[in-house]
């Protein structure tokens, strides 16, 4: 008994043939052709008594019955159309950059994607790629070099031509922050210096975002600390990934309890010890808004040389990475007359 074709997928394939296509019915076993009009498919394969695999031959532009050739007998014939293949053109690539160890998932838009046989990205096969319909190709960017990349798909009616580019970035390299300290309150605007910086989407300490930065360069973007505690690293993101990162340290801001001696002679000279907590990044210390030369001893004791000046109580001030402190007043005392 001949062999019965019930159905055929795909039911369509371009004019230069290499469409795989399934054929169903009953029968099949022992078949011994597959024909599409009076052409021999390129290739077939018996699969089962209903399931036939076979590759179209190239053919002229319309419809085809395709035929199962048996030994007792040719089956019924189903239709298959073959159709201009269109050249596939590619319009855009979404997102246009990621970073050069590649695995950025990107979406392809265009025309003529139907069958296409392979995603290329400065000619280096994508990972992976899904067609999506004629109009759409969702593909893994494969590594690559830093640079344009030409983003092409090919079809059996063509390759697109090379209008498209994928942007690969070199991941980020920050060697430096500067200051590398701050206080708790933020606002602390410091210079990161590096390489491969350009577009850069993020700066972030920890996990906050900064209240602001600019990218002055390739090498260099300004930020601006977000309120925090700790030592968070601080980290650069660009479309070529997240950098390494470099320590930020958080200080909280200093304060002052006790001044021993409190009071002195108005021509100054008195060394005085100052007493409080978070002193250790002192950066100055007045009198009255005089400076004064001082001596960090530790974290919670300074000594200072009290400056000449007139008589009565002057606020004593210490400026330390995490801001400023004031504490009790020192005393000027005139020296008595004669």
């Amino acid at each position: 008994m001949p062999p019965t074709i019930t159905s055929i997928t795909p039911t369509q394939g371009p004019t230069t043939g290499g469409t795989p296509v399934t054929l169903t019915g009953t029968g099949m076993t022992g078949s011994t052709g597959v024909r599409f009009g009076s052409t021999n498919a390129t290739s077939f394969t018996v699969n089962s008594a209903t399931q036939i695999t076979a590759v179209s031959p190239p053919r002229a532009a319309g419809a085809a019955a395709v035929t199962v050739i048996h030994p007792t007998g040719n089956s019924n014939s189903v239709t298959f159309t073959y159709v201009v293949a269109q050249v596939p053109v590619v319009t855009g690539v979404t997102p246009a950059g990621g970073p050069t160890a590649g695995g950025t998932g990107v979406t392809l838009t265009g025309t003529g994607f139907t069958g296409a046989t392979a995603v290329s990205f400065g000619g280096v096969p994508a990972t992976s790629y899904l067609v999506g319909s004629a109009t759409q190709i969702t593909a893994v960017t494969p590594a690559g070099t830093a640079g344009a990349a030409v983003v092409s798909v090919t079809t059996p009616g063509g390759t697109s031509a090379p209008d498209t580019y994928f942007f690969y970035a070199a991941p980020p390299v920050l060697t430096a922050v500067a200051p590398a300290q701050g206080p708790t309150a933020g606002g602390t605007v410091v210079t990161l210096t590096g390489s491969d910086l350009l577009n850069a989407t993020a700066v972030r300490f920890g996990s906050t975002d900064a209240a602001s930065f600019t990218v002055v360069s390739a090498t260099r973007i300004t930020a601006t600390s977000p309120p925090g505690t700790g030592s968070p690293p601080v980290t650069v993101v660009t479309p070529g990934g997240t950098s390494n990162p470099v320590a930020f340290a958080y200080v909280a801001a200093p304060t002052l309890t006790a001044l021993v001696p409190a009071s002195g002679p108005t021509a100054g000279g008195t060394v005085v010890t100052l007493t409080g907590t978070h002193l250790a990044t002192t950066s100055a210390v007045t009198f009255g808004g005089t400076p004064v030369s001082f001596t960090v001893v530790s974290d919670t004791q300074l000594t200072a040389v009290a400056p000449a000046g007139p008589a009565g109580p002057v606020t004593v001030a210490v400026t330390t990475a995490g801001g400023t402190g004031t504490g009790p007043a020192y005393t000027r005392v005139a020296a008595p007359g004669i």
